[in-house]
């Protein structure tokens, strides 16, 4: 999933941006690591050009961190790196006139969800041989190469990620003598006791049924042991009746009808409109990122400032620790088109490796996807909570279609609020969008 580079006014702004968040640490060695060294050097390449596109507005960071990588990819190689720089709005356009014409990069910049689209019209290269014989790429965790991996074969490399967690108001949970939630139970008591004392018009925990409501429905089905669908004998397979998915499902849906720490009327807000809410002091949890930080102190007009907002992670039903929230972040990958596959192959494996990666994420306020780079803001307080979720984080089903049943269609929402509105049961609303969810997947 794409994410743009956050904007931050002050440090303790720029640190709760971790939503993803730039850390604001010193950037990563620009001397890259034995282990990931090209294999090609010098000569070889001379005198030949390799283009590069990068997604979104370079700032000072970015440009520095691209002038150094290609500085150490000219080095290495001997082949000069041309970079343009693509708007996100303009970035499908941008590949379906190169798919078209012919005239796109030789390694382009991805969101992560994006893949497997263009997997589907043959736009990228498989590299799956360069992938598992760099050292360096090993070491990034198996569950963050989901989005990359397509029919068992690697088609990109992660570059940074990010993941969501609960921002909620401190000042509330001080006043209220509110501990921060470490189970299901402790999360439903503390949205009861906001609630109480703050009034009935008021969000404990904010239900999300708008457009990204997957995103706050699906920690609790995979904290449950459930998941949404699964690639089974040459298709996919709806997992909505299952028992995982069912108890992550109900416990959600009777935040509104059993527990009553969200509103029956606002059964279609998403994370925007809960932010407004939450800036007018009419929340007291959701799930989001750090990007919400920003516009809730403006439309606040200062009054929810930085002191009386935290996050932390989601928890585990059990209390074993994070519940597993949305992985999403940034890829590189090479086109299809690439005048030389091999050379691409080496920038890749440069500008993802440990080194190059590790500074790509930190200056791009994304997450390192490297283990001691990340270690590094779990011992942060505030970066923690993103840090701690993304070890676990997981993705939705690596499908074209997906953004159908999850966008268009709205199929879980739909579910959802046929249930607290008292329509359908669990068992037979979760049957209806099973078998909705198959047959879009698997058109």
């Amino acid at each position: 999933m794409k994410f743009a580079r956050i904007a931050t006014t002050t440090a303790t702004t720029a640190a709760l941006a971790l939503g993803l968040a730039a850390c604001g640490s010193e950037p990563a060695p620009t001397t890259e690591s034995a282990a990931s060294a090209p294999a090609a050097s010098g000569p070889k390449f001379a005198g030949q050009t390799l283009t590069v596109w990068r997604l979104g507005a370079p700032d000072e960071k970015q440009n520095a961190l691209m002038g150094d990588l290609n500085a150490k990819f000219k080095e290495m190689t001997g082949a000069e790196v041309k970079v343009q720089w693509v708007p996100w709005p303009d970035a499908q356009a941008k590949w379906t006139a190169a798919l078209a014409g012919g005239e796109g990069p030789d390694v382009t910049e991805f969101g992560n969800d994006q893949v497997a689209a263009w997997v589907a019209q043959d736009a990228l290269t498989d590299i799956t041989d360069i992938v598992k014989a760099n050292p360096d790429f090993q070491q990034i965790p198996q569950n963050l190469w989901g989005y990359e991996t397509v029919d068992g074969k690697i088609y990109a490399a992660p570059w940074g990620g990010g993941t969501r967690a609960v921002l909620y108001r401190k000042d509330w949970f001080k006043e209220l003598n509110i501990e921060v939630p470490k189970t299901w139970d402790d999360l439903v008591a503390a949205g009861k006791k906001i609630v109480a004392e703050k009034g009935k018009d008021v969000d404990g925990f904010a239900f999300n049924g708008g457009s990204d409501a997957n995103m706050s429905l699906s920690p609790f089905v995979w904290s449950a042991g459930g998941d949404f669908a699964a690639f089974e004998g040459g298709k996919w397979v709806g997992k909505l009746t299952e028992p995982g998915f069912k108890e992550g499902f109900q416990f959600y849906t009777d935040l509104v009808v059993k527990d009553g720490v969200s509103r029956k009327s606002a059964l279609t807000q998403n994370s925007v409109d809960i932010a407004t809410r939450f800036a007018n002091s009419k929340v007291g949890m959701y799930v989001t990122g750090g990007w919400d930080i920003t516009t809730i102190k403006e439309q606040s007009g200062g009054k929810v400032d930085d002191a009386k907002m935290g996050f932390f992670s989601l928890p585990a039903k059990d209390g074993s620790g994070p519940a597993p929230a949305f992985q999403g972040g940034n890829d590189i990958a090479v086109w299809k088109d690439a005048k030389n596959v091999e050379l691409a192959g080496e920038y890749v494996k440069l500008a993802a490796g440990k080194d190059f990666g590790t500074r790509y994420a930190k200056d791009g306020g994304l997450l390192p996807l490297y283990p001691e780079a990340l270690a590094e803001y779990a011992a942060d307080p505030v970066q923690a909570p993103f840090a701690e979720t993304f070890k676990v984080a997981k993705g939705f089903p690596n499908d074209t279609n997906w953004a159908e049943a999850n966008d268009t269609k709205a199929v879980l929402q739909s579910a959802a609020r046929s249930v607290i509105e008292g329509k359908k049961d669990v068992d037979t609303a979760l049957a209806d969008a099973n078998k909705e969810l198959e047959e879009i997947l698997n058109q």
